[in-house]
């Protein structure tokens, strides 16, 4: 089975620049993730991964990437992840972050978000801890994020 969004990724994917307009497409929905120009680099069920250039917009004033770039990143993988595979009779939004500053974040950053428990349909709502594990080019984790998400049935 799949979702609405997963469904229109595979679809816009497949097309020349599929990946930039499906990005694009998300930041139109929700506009504060513009503001790192993230480029969505995969999704499938219980899974996405996300990439942010390195760009003067999202250094801070010693060079580095922005904490708040990379709560951004975080945010938006472990939404999108969340939103291609929860069933369709439940809902989501985000409840909490608690993050972790492991390394110096410097140059493109890379973001995955997986689920810490298996996504289920439910009668009453319940918290989904979303893990996003952020590293540099040579794959050293500069940054973690544990997300808690609340998932409820739709009314």
């Amino acid at each position: 089975m799949s979702t609405p969004l997963l469904s229109l990724y595979r679809k816009i994917t497949r097309w020349p620049a599929g990946h930039w307009l499906f990005s694009r497409a998300i930041c139109f929905k929700a506009p504060y993730f513009g503001t790192i120009a993230p480029r969505i680099v995969s999704l499938a069920p219980n899974c996405c991964e996300v990439r942010i250039r390195d760009r003067r917009r999202v250094h801070n004033h010693i060079g580095t990437v922005h904490a708040i770039a990379l709560c951004n990143l975080a945010e938006l993988a472990a939404g999108v992840m969340t939103d291609a595979t929860l069933p369709p009779s439940m809902r989501w939004i985000p409840k909490g972050m608690t993050v972790e500053y492991l390394k110096k974040a410097t140059g493109t950053m890379h973001g995955v978000a997986t689920p810490d428990v298996p996504l289920v349909e439910s009668a009453s709502g319940y918290e989904l801890p979303v893990t996003v594990i952020v590293k540099n080019d040579a794959g050293e984790a500069v940054f973690r994020a544990s997300i808690s998400m609340w998932v409820s049935p739709r009314k």
